[in-house]
């Protein structure tokens, strides 16, 4: 085999590789004597079939396998004699003319990981913020839980705004029962805008043993098409009317929740909220490191890593501009700010590159109990039935097990860096820490670590991207095999995520037909 570099200018690389036919030939030859034995064929006994019927029948696929094991072996040669580290998978293109019996022509191009000294790691100095949980903070969630196990006592009367009426229901179009709009002694909080428009206004004033039908008309955007933008009718049977009851504070409300005593509730939302506060404090901390390490650090990028990082970007902002109440003019404010994208996807790879780097110089390293934990997750989100085939495909393709492993790969870097740095503390009140997040730095966009506005998109998916770096686009020196949407696609076909698998909000309960969608 024969290897001639054409191109090294910067990360870009390309070589001309020529594979003999011979190679190629004995490959096929080999594979040919390996089946033969199994092949059956009329006429002759089991493994008796002469080499040359053999090559005759399966000539073409074994020709196109052995091709293509040549080329995936050269491949391996050519990374290896040239110490090569491919940042995206390398171009490879068949020469024009080839057939069996000539040389294979290949023509490789690829972008490489650039070289990156290992950085030193003093001089790091952070402050970390600190947020005390007050005790009005505490009394706070205690009196929201308070609200949200709302009470209520049957009343006499008819009912109102805020009442609880305990009802049967039967939904029907143009006087036919559809499916799933039917149910018995189903709670109803008059005003509380869990059914569909209009069905809650129309119960008002009704009373305990009261007959009604009312008229409503379901959302065009209705998850039932048979049912979207339409008119029907509910017969409605009301067994009781209920109120609000005051829901004292105390021993015996903690117990309805199956605590002990109110003290052991406080306490758990204490360390809730403190909780909540660290993951606040950690994510300023993180700030700051990823800006002193892009402050400190400046070298090349592969620009097809950076593409790709900005295409997941601009995916994202457009996704979510396309549901803007304005979408045309949310497109325009994110067009506009385009190169600004860019830029945080090509800080989001250096970024990334320095960060495997520091990990791998210091033995960060993601164990194979982790890394198992990191699946089991993963696979929560498909049928209990697909799980098993989402394990295999992980086992089976490197890209996707990466991409499992990569966050909390930086996540373990990043907690070694803070370790190593120099740490202060500050006391600070929650927007305070809030306000630290999300502040500019070096003109780049806001992290936000909340749910922004929805009338800030592009600045809202800025944002999220901007604070993960940062989520390890490169954060293991191996190579990714594709981009991440090829991954994507690839997952798909492995484990069937339809209807079946998502949250069960998406396929109400038959009884919750009139609800309106969360």
């Amino acid at each position: 085999m024969q290897i001639v570099e054409t191109t090294n200018e910067g990360l870009k690389r390309a070589y001309t590789v020529t594979i003999p036919a011979t190679t190629i030939t004995a490959r096929v030859e080999g594979e040919i004597k390996k089946i033969a034995p199994q092949v059956k064929m009329p006429g002759f006994r089991a493994g008796k079939v002469p080499a040359n019927l053999v090559k005759k029948m399966h000539g073409e696929a074994i020709h196109q396998d052995a091709l293509n094991a040549a080329i995936r072996e050269a491949m391996d040669k050519l990374v290896a004699d040239h110490a090569l580290r491919p940042a995206m998978n390398p171009d490879v293109a068949l020469g024009e003319g080839y057939e069996q019996g000539k040389d294979a022509e290949l023509t490789v191009s690829l972008e490489i990981l650039p070289t990156i000294a290992a950085p030193s790691l003093d001089g790091l100095k952070l402050e970390k913020l600190v947020v005390p949980v007050a005790e009005d903070a505490v009394t706070e969630a205690v009196e929201r839980i308070a609200s949200q196990q709302q009470r209520f006592e049957t009343k006499d009367g008819a009912a109102e705004d805020g009442d609880q009426v305990i009802i049967d229901f039967t939904g029907k179009l143009d006087g036919v029962e559809f499916e799933g709009g039917k149910a018995e002694k189903a709670p109803l909080v008059i005003g509380a805008g869990r059914f569909i428009p209009g069905f809650e206004e129309q119960l008002a004033g009704i009373k305990a043993g009261e007959e009604r039908v009312i008229t409503v008309t379901f959302p065009e955007d209705y998850q039932a098409p048979n049912l979207a933008g339409k008119e029907t009718t509910f017969d409605i049977v009301a067994h009781e009317v209920k109120a609000p009851a005051e829901s004292k504070i105390d021993d015996d409300f903690a117990k309805e929740l199956g605590l002990e005593s109110l003290e052991q509730l406080q306490g758990l939302l204490k360390g809730q909220l403190e909780q909540e506060t660290a993951g606040l404090t950690r994510t300023a901390m993180k700030r700051q490191l990823l800006d002193q390490l892009a402050a400190g650090h400046d070298f090349d990028v592969p620009p097809t890593m950076v593409e790709a990082e900005f295409a997941q970007i601009w995916q994202q902002l457009t996704h979510e501009a396309s549901h803007e109440e304005d979408p045309e003019a949310a497109l325009a404010e994110i067009e506009a700010e385009k190169d600004d994208y860019r830029k945080i996807a090509e800080r989001r790879v250096r970024l990334g590159l320095l960060l495997s780097e520091i990990g791998q110089s210091n033995g960060v390293e993601v164990t194979a109990q982790e890394m198992q934990m990191l699946v089991g997750q993963a696979a929560q989100q498909y049928r209990p039935e697909d799980r098993q085939r989402f394990f295999e495909y992980v086992q089976q393709d490197p890209m996707m097990a990466a991409q499992l492993r990569a966050p909390l790969y930086e996540d373990k870097v990043v907690d070694f860096l803070i370790e190593k740095a120099e740490v202060t503390e500050r006391e600070v009140t929650r927007d305070e820490l809030q306000a630290a997040i999300e502040a500019d730095t070096d003109g780049e966009k806001t992290v936000e670590a909340k749910k922004p506005a929805k009338k800030a998109p592009a600045k809202k998916v800025a944002a999220k991207k901007e604070e993960a770096a940062e989520e390890a686009p490169a954060a293991e020196e191996k190579p990714k095999k594709a981009p991440a949407k090829k991954a994507a696609a690839k997952k798909d076909e492995a484990v069937e995520a339809d209807a079946e698998a998502k949250p069960a909000k998406k396929a109400p309960a038959k009884k919750k037909a009139a609800a309106k969608e969360d």
